[in-house]
């Protein structure tokens, strides 16, 4: 079996998925993804009992032994040391202060050096940069527009998490204009009609003249928000991940025109990968390994 195949996993709040990723391809293996519901309020031993099953369910679909494995974990997390700091999230709580990389590497019986934590966030817009949308690109910054608002950068082979959801905008901040929730209370405000997600309202874009000045609008907030991220990270491309981008033909004009005359040559991709960006991403925290742990050391 080739070295250059290793594990990507992402983990959510509610669930792991796992899949071989070929490296030198930089492509998920198709026939090995791997899905299990996690209840993140349970106690140790059922959390890394959960996450252990669905990467060894991984490997064993294609009979092969442990190599590397690459994790996107949600933070507060040490990513280097492999320890979890979440708490108050209602998520997790249990894994508080303990060595993931150790209770993992241990139950998967394989050594905690063969496995290395990215941050989640940052895992989208590494799998893009690496296989997806930015491949090619060696500084891209990255959103991800869905029930929450996820940032990134990625410079030096490696994206990180930006943090941007909470930086002062307009009335608020950042997320209140740039998430699920702005969509339908905006929505709300101008038709009087209630919706429930935003697929609902791509579908009435067509037809609704105020479903489609909604996306309008959020194209102008992007816009602008857009253009304080660009000016402080100085990007050669721009990347859109979650279940809002797939909207993107709606607020394409709309952003393009917010975005300033300086920045406007900056090409904004549409992400490519969809749920395997994370799992390009994690795992190729073992490609050229050596650059990884250079870069980790700053």
């Amino acid at each position: 079996m080739s070295n250059s195949i290793v594990m990507g996993v992402d983990i959510g709040g509610s669930h792991i998925t796992a899949a071989l990723v070929d490296l030198d391809t930089r492509k998920v293996l198709q026939d090995t993804w791997t899905r299990n519901n996690v209840n993140s309020h349970d106690e140790v031993d059922e959390i890394i009992q959960a996450w252990t099953e669905a990467i060894k369910g991984a490997f064993e679909s294609l009979k092969i032994n442990i190599t590397k494995i690459g994790i996107g974990m949600p933070g507060p997390f040490d990513y280097e040391k492999g320890i979890c700091f979440v708490k108050n999230q209602d998520k997790y709580d249990s894994l508080y202060g303990l060595n993931i990389k150790e209770l993992l590497a241990k139950a998967l019986g394989t050594s905690p050096d063969r496995i290395r934590f990215m941050n989640d966030a940052a895992c989208f817009l590494q799998g893009e940069a690496f296989g997806g949308a930015g491949k090619g690109f060696s500084r891209i910054i990255g959103l991800t527009l869905g029930t929450g608002l996820g940032s990134s950068v990625y410079s030096d082979n490696m994206a990180i998490d930006a943090d941007r959801w909470n930086s002062p905008f307009k009335e608020s901040i950042a997320e209140d204009y740039l998430s699920t929730r702005w969509f339908l209370k905006q929505y709300k405000e101008l038709s009087g009609n209630v919706v429930t997600n935003v697929r609902v309202l791509v579908a009435l874009a067509e037809t609704d003249p105020l479903a489609a000045e909604v996306f309008r609008q959020f194209g102008q907030n992007l816009g602008q928000f857009l253009n304080e991220f660009i000016a402080t990270e100085n990007p050669e491309a721009i990347i859109l991940g979650g279940n809002i981008a797939n909207a993107y033909d709606l607020f394409e004009s709309s952003l393009h025109e917010s975005i300033s005359d300086e920045f406007k040559e900056i090409p904004v991709f549409k992400a490519l990968l969809g749920e395997e960006a994370a799992l390009i991403g994690a795992s190729s925290l073992w490609y050229h390994p050596e650059e990884v742990e250079i870069v980790h050391k700053h």
